[in-house]
């Protein structure tokens, strides 16, 4: 009897391989072992995933692929498709995806969020998503949320850190495993999960905002096909494997911050012991050591960073650095202070 189609065959694997994976964590868990990682609340007697599925090429094969491979891994599995509001008839297009998952046998619901536009459209999309999936989440009491992302998306990644300039963090691309979020299809091709569509009959939306260039991301992807054109096909792998090890590297040295930052503990910190560290860890500890003080590291931008490395490594005499989350560093004898705005110490 034939097996199924090549590309059907890669998306199931990486599918299972993440679902082995997560019932062995969760095992773990229940036998009350530490993960470092933050974790849903655990189902009393099975693992428990949800599936993110926009209705495109990538989370139909995903979706496929777990409805096919949950239950004969004993997982309990429930789709959910976020309706974003942002084009005409998305209620309708955000149905019909739900439709279709249902027709694969998994429990499916739609999601609408509202979008705001604070922090530009595509990420405030991508955080009210990941706020929706995650309220979903600890309502069915999952254990993760599995997420569509291929291999092609790794390297825009990459590319779009490599523009920013945004350093070896950025550089590490998407993780497989992120807390609660789980990436099964890196190893995948997008090409590969359209195949996997077409081999199985599975309908799937093409959504015309990933051809709409006022999009970031989709200027990217236009850039990455124009390099591959020029450089050859080996491009997308040769991104995916330098964000696999700028991630072994970036976690290294996220380690060592800590560890400093353990060593180092509450200000006032000697600025002796802050100079005596390499600065790739120095920077780390920073938004470590402010996170613990209150500061909100999500704001704290490359510029702030580089005046607090001043207050260390080119101290004239300055004024403090006001920081996200009300905070201000100063520097008084030989040592840095941590405070809020005229807070007199």
């Amino acid at each position: 009897m034939p097996g199924p189609h090549p590309a059907v065959a890669a998306v199931r694997l990486g599918i299972r391989r993440a679902l082995q994976t997560q019932l062995a964590d969760t095992a773990g868990s229940a036998r009350g072992s530490a993960d470092p990682r933050p974790q849903l609340a655990p189902s009393a007697s099975r693992a428990r995933v949800v599936v993110a599925c926009s209705g495109g090429a990538d989370s139909m094969a995903l979706a496929s692929a777990v409805a096919f491979e949950a239950p004969r891994l004993r997982v309990e599995a429930r789709a959910v498709v976020v309706d974003h509001q942002l084009q005409p008839g998305s209620d309708q297009i955000a149905q019909a995806a739900a439709d279709r998952l249902r027709v694969l046998g998994l429990k499916a619901q739609v999601r609408t969020v509202d979008v705001g536009a604070q922090d530009g459209p595509e990420a405030a999309a991508r955080t009210a998503r990941y706020r929706a999936l995650r309220q979903a989440a600890s309502e069915f009491g999952a254990d993760a949320i599995l997420l569509g992302h291929t291999r092609d998306d790794q390297a825009e990644t990459v590319l779009l850190g490599l523009v920013r300039g945004s350093g070896t963090r950025s550089l590490a691309g998407m993780a497989p495993v992120a807390g609660d979020l789980v990436r099964p299809l890196l190893d995948v091709t997008r090409e590969q999960t359209r195949a996997a569509c077409e081999a199985q009959g599975l309908e799937f939306w093409d959504d015309p905002h990933n051809d709409d260039p006022r999009y970031l991301r989709v200027r990217v992807r236009q850039a990455l096909a124009d390099l591959q054109g020029d450089l050859g096909p080996g491009l997308t792998k040769g991104l995916v494997r330098t964000a696999e090890l700028a991630r072994q590297d970036a976690d290294h040295l996220d380690a060592l911050a800590e560890m400093s930052a353990v060593q180092l503990g509450a200000p006032p910190w000697q600025v002796d012991a802050l100079m005596a560290m390499p600065p790739a860890v120095r920077t780390r500890w920073w938004r470590q050591a402010l996170a613990a003080q209150g500061a909100v590291i999500a704001g704290l931008s490359f510029t702030q960073v580089g005046w607090l490395e001043d207050l260390v490594l080119r101290w004239r005499g300055q004024g403090p650095v006001d920081v996200p989350g009300g905070l201000r560093v100063h520097r008084a004898d030989g040592a840095l202070h941590v405070a809020a705005p005229g807070q007199v110490e």
